[in-house]
């Protein structure tokens, strides 16, 4: 299967899928030193973000999701790559941010929810530099 997707942070990206069932605040809603979702009301309460494939139907804005992200690309904790239902500038400051500072930072890029939920959690996907997201068997 491949799905495309509108790039807002170029770049290619490999890993599981994590679905988010809910939108989500980074800011108080995904620990930075950890990379797990501590937001206690979270459907996906305790689950890492980290090296997914993260598919994030919605924010809730806080425009300190950017420096969260910031730091989970600082903490080697962040998502392969991000999928956002609709685009959010706040929290792709971050991984901009990160690239001026010559660190590797997860592309970001914005996947309607109707095509997220075709890919369910646990899936291996690969993104190539085009935005396209194509399902694989494994890792390799």
């Amino acid at each position: 299967m491949a799905i495309k997707s509108d790039m807002l942070l170029a770049g290619e990206a490999s890993g599981p899928v994590l679905r988010l069932n809910a939108p989500i605040s980074f800011w108080g809603g995904v620990d930075p030193a950890s990379g797990q979702i501590v937001d206690p009301r979270h459907p996906q309460h305790g689950a890492s973000v980290v090296s997914t494939v993260l598919l994030v139907p919605a924010t809730v804005g806080s425009s300190s999701s950017s420096s969260v992200l910031l730091e989970l690309i600082a903490q080697g904790r962040a998502p392969a790559a991000i999928a956002l239902g609709k685009a959010d500038a706040i929290l792709c400051l971050g991984a901009v941010v990160a690239t001026t500072m010559g660190w590797s930072a997860p592309p970001v890029i914005t996947l309607p929810v109707e095509k997220q939920r075709a890919l369910e959690t646990g899936t291996f996907v690969r993104l190539t530099a085009d935005g396209v997201i194509h399902t694989t068997t494994s890792a390799n």
